[in-house]
């Protein structure tokens, strides 16, 4: 991997085991003499944190889609300020559990809010910083939704409809097409050690 690519994402929708490879990829980094920071979104920090427990309570109030997308990028200033861009500057790797390109799937592809007021956000919050590899956890929606209801409690987010989840997933393929570069997208209905090898294969940039 090359020095410039230190800020990894993992993307996906529900079920398609995000967590589960966010760990390999900390340990392939590990295993390489690195110290890599994982965090995840949203949250990452304690303020970031409580927003997050905030906007996943499936027995609060749902906030209007826009509130959700302003507390999703307040989340992330707090999360960039104190965890992301500190650990970057240092040298060390960023491992994160989503990031901006999910907010673009749900809150645009599912929520129908404006790509255009996202990247605004985007611009405003982010300035210039972009993950330089993420890599989309793919799978049908059938059958990311039965492995992700196969779990504990479900969230906000988890409960949504199939059509939600169709429509996020479009919007992460979309993506992927249009940035080939910083994308690799790895079939996430495999075997779980094949689809590891294939994540950490990208993450590493041997693929």
């Amino acid at each position: 991997m090359s020095r410039g690519n230190r800020f990894i994402t993992l993307e996906g929708i529900e079920g398609v085991g995000k967590s589960t490879h966010v760990d390999a990829v900390v340990t392939a980094l590990q295993e390489r003499g690195q110290s890599p920071v994982r965090t995840r979104e949203p949250g990452g920090s304690p303020v970031a944190d409580r927003i997050r427990s905030l906007l996943l309570d499936p027995d609060g109030d749902a906030p209007l889609a826009e509130t959700e997308l302003l507390l999703l990028f307040a989340a992330r200033s707090e999360h960039l300020a104190r965890v992301i861009q500190p650990a970057l500057d240092s040298g060390r790797y960023v491992v994160c559990d989503r990031f901006t390109d999910a907010t673009y799937a749900y809150q645009g592809g599912g929520r129908g809010l404006s790509c255009e007021r996202i990247r605004e956000l985007e611009a405003w919050v982010q300035g210039e910083l972009r993950p330089d590899r993420t890599i989309l956890l793919d799978a049908p929606v059938p059958v990311a939704l039965e492995r992700a209801r196969g779990r504990s409690a479900a969230d906000r987010f988890e409960r949504e409809t199939a059509v939600f989840f169709e429509r996020a997933r479009a919007v992460y393929l979309e993506r992927a097409r249009a940035e080939p570069g910083r994308f690799r997208v790895v079939d996430a209905s495999g075997p779980v050690e094949q689809v590891r090898e294939q994540v950490v294969a990208a993450a590493m940039g041997d693929t």
